[in-house]
């Protein structure tokens, strides 16, 4: 049985992950830790894998305290820059196990890691690209993870392929075109109703491509989640790894 602690486990989707890790046959709870909780409860006696699910403002705290801990970490929390990633990296070499593991997903549903991976596929063969997201207006982050990560694979396919600029002769805009991000615009969208979306719009002369991806429920990523635990139990995955499809057949 893997043994799993849930930090932020009172909220949105840290309540799922709960149920999810108590349904699940090969798993057990551990600890339910949410706001203003010990995390130094948490250790290798009692916890093989944390999964972290909280807000950006402290996830990056959470995650360097459980390395220290000495426990395997799966975040769901976005908001990661490269300095944070670098931040888990150091801790991870200093921490001095080399078969812990910290995993960061910008995306647990199947539908969009298989989105993402679609849009860097097609990346080179298409003169424009750009990103819609879709969320909640109760998400804290513009734009999202997912959004990013889409938008910096399709920006390195496009490089690798040697293709130049984007086109797009805008010469003011008021922000109307969006966050760009290496290069690619990427819009954000807030409206009650919604859950998680993510549209990837891909276009030449005559043509266009639409790559779309819907979690209607925050069930849906459960599976990824599950599947990231499995992951990081056991040493297979030392280090930090970023993005669920390195756990994929892809």
């Amino acid at each position: 049985m893997i043994r799993v602690s849930v930090v932020g486990a009172k909220g949105r989707m840290g309540s799922h992950v709960v149920a999810a890790v108590e349904g699940a046959a090969d798993m057990q709870l551990a600890l339910a830790l949410d706001a203003g909780d010990d995390l130094t409860a948490i250790s290798p006696e009692n916890t093989d894998v944390v999964v972290e699910f909280t807000v950006p403002s402290v996830a990056l705290g959470n995650v360097l305290t459980l390395v220290k801990q000495g426990v395997n970490v799966v975040v769901g929390t976005t908001g990661w820059t490269e300095d944070k990633l670098n931040q888990v990296s150091a801790a991870l070499t200093e921490a001095g196990n080399p078969d812990q593991s910290v995993f960061i997903a910008p995306n647990f549903a199947i539908s969009a890691v298989l989105a993402d991976h679609f849009a860097r596929v097609a990346a080179p063969y298409f003169e424009s690209a750009e990103v819609v997201e879709l969320h909640h207006p109760n998400k804290v982050d513009a734009p999202s993870g997912t959004a990013i990560h889409t938008a910096q694979g399709i920006a390195e396919a496009r490089a690798a392929a040697g293709l130049g600029p984007v086109p797009d002769a805008t010469e003011t805009d008021g922000g109307s075109r969006g966050q760009v991000i290496d290069g690619v615009h990427v819009h954000a969208v807030r409206l009650r109703g919604l859950n998680a979306h993510e549209e990837v719009l891909f276009g030449n002369a005559g043509e266009q491509l639409m790559i779309r991806a819907d979690s209607f429920d925050r069930i849906s990523f459960m599976p990824g989640v599950l599947l990231a635990v499995r992951n990081v139990d056991g040493a297979g995955h030392p280090g930090l790894t970023v993005g669920l499809d390195k756990f994929l057949d892809l």
